[in-house]
C-alpha cells in the first residue's frame, strides 16, 4: 500500500485543510463574527476548488450560485467591453468574489481568470443566506465591503473621465 493509500494519511490531510480553511474565512471580515463552530461547518459544507492560471472561476452572464472565498492565489476580476476584457480589479488571499450575483439574483457582473494558481472555497447560495439568516452582523459588513467597492468605482470613473483629453463625450456630469 502506497502513501497516497493510506486512510489515516488522508484523513489527517483533510483535517489539516479544514483547519486552514476555518483560518482563512476567520480572515475575511464578514465571517469574523461567527461563531467558531459555525465556521467549521462553513468550511467543511464548502466546495475547495483548484485553478490554473486562465481558468475561469466563473464568467460574466452566468448563473449565480455561489461566492467565492480566495484561499491561495490570484485571481483578476474582467468585464467585457467592445474593445475585449477590460480588468476591473484583483482578488488575492481572503478576498470574496460573486455576492452580488446572489444577493441581487442577476447574472453575473463580471468573469473571474486565476491569475496564478488559485485555490478557492465555494459556498452555495443557500448556505450563504442561511448564515445570513443566522448572524446579521454578517449582513452589515457585506454592506460595507459592497460600499467599499462602489467607492472604489466611482474614484476610479471619475480620475478616467478626468484624464479623458479628447472630450468625446461619453460621460457627463451629475449632481450628486
Amino acid at each position: 500500500m502506497g502513501a497516497g493509500d493510506d486512510p489515516a494519511a488522508k484523513g489527517q490531510e483533510a483535517t489539516v485543510s479544514l483547519i486552514r480553511d476555518v483560518e482563512v474565512l476567520r480572515n475575511v471580515p464578514m465571517f469574523a463574527n461567527i461563531e467558531p463552530a459555525k465556521l467549521k461547518l462553513v468550511a467543511f459544507t464548502s466546495e475547495r476548488l483548484t485553478f490554473d492560471p486562465g481558468d475561469r472561476v466563473f464568467a460574466e452572464g452566468d448563473v449565480g450560485d455561489a461566492v467565492f472565498i480566495i484561499v491561495e492565489g490570484s485571481a483578476e476580476v474582467q468585464v467585457a467591453t467592445p474593445r475585449g476584457p477590460l480588468k476591473v480589479a484583483d482578488l488575492g488571499r481572503n478576498d470574496v468574489v460573486g455576492e452580488i450575483a446572489i444577493l441581487c439574483d442577476v447574472p453575473r457582473t463580471a468573469t473571474v481568470v486565476a491569475a496564478t494558481p488559485v485555490i478557492a472555497l465555494r459556498i452555495s447560495k443557500e448556505l450563504f443566506f442561511q448564515l445570513i439568516a443566522q448572524v446579521p452582523q454578517m449582513a452589515v459588513e457585506i454592506m460595507r465591503e459592497l460600499a467599499r467597492r462602489v467607492d472604489r468605482t466611482t474614484e476610479r470613473y471619475r480620475l478616467a473621465v478626468a484624464g479623458d483629453e479628447g472630450g468625446s463625450g461619453a460621460a457627463e456630469p451629475v449632481d450628486a
